[in-house]
């Protein structure tokens, strides 16, 4: 796969809300694979808000099974997960796929069932792409970014300005 290709998000929606689980369902998936920082929640916050309970209680109800797939330090991502009742994959070095790979052994899924969902295309959108998985791109969760995410968001947007997406 070229890095364009690699790029691209399957599926673009603006928020966590606006999947359609039951077109996923019928299309054979069952594990959804979860950024956290401005995907499920507020970027770098210790632990999740309303938002992600109640979206993750969402795609249990709708039958999926859910994992964090974070590049964050173990003890913030974990601790994250551990309050939503769900496993968690840290330091997953995204855009390398390699986090994705251990979410998927971890979860005992194959990965034309899994769909990766996050905010950024230079690690969420590529890292799930080159495992290669469904990927889903959502907007950000929250204006509130640490600096090095404000410092890529210019070039995100010129990439999906010449993607279209």
């Amino acid at each position: 796969m070229n890095i364009f290709a690699a790029m691209k998000p399957n599926a673009v929606y603006k928020s966590l809300y606006d999947i359609p689980l039951e077109t996923l369902k019928e299309e054979g998936k069952t594990c959804l694979l979860l950024d956290f920082d401005n995907t499920l929640g507020p970027d770098h916050a210790t632990v999740p808000d309303k938002y992600a309970f109640d979206f993750i209680e969402k795609v249990r109800n709708a039958g999926f099974i859910c994992c964090l797939v974070s590049n964050a330090k173990s003890s913030r991502s974990s601790g994250i997960a551990d309050k939503l009742g769900i496993p968690c994959v840290t330091y997953a070095h995204k855009p390398r796929p390699d986090g994705v790979y251990r979410a998927l052994k971890l979860m005992d899924t194959p990965k034309e069932n899994a769909v990766m969902i996050g905010d950024q295309v230079f690690t969420d959108v590529i890292a799930g792409r080159l495992a290669p998985v469904y990927t889903i791109m959502v907007e950000k969760y929250s204006s509130k970014e640490i600096w090095y995410v404000v410092l890529k968001r210019p070039f995100e947007k010129l990439v999906r300005l010449i993607g279209r997406f």
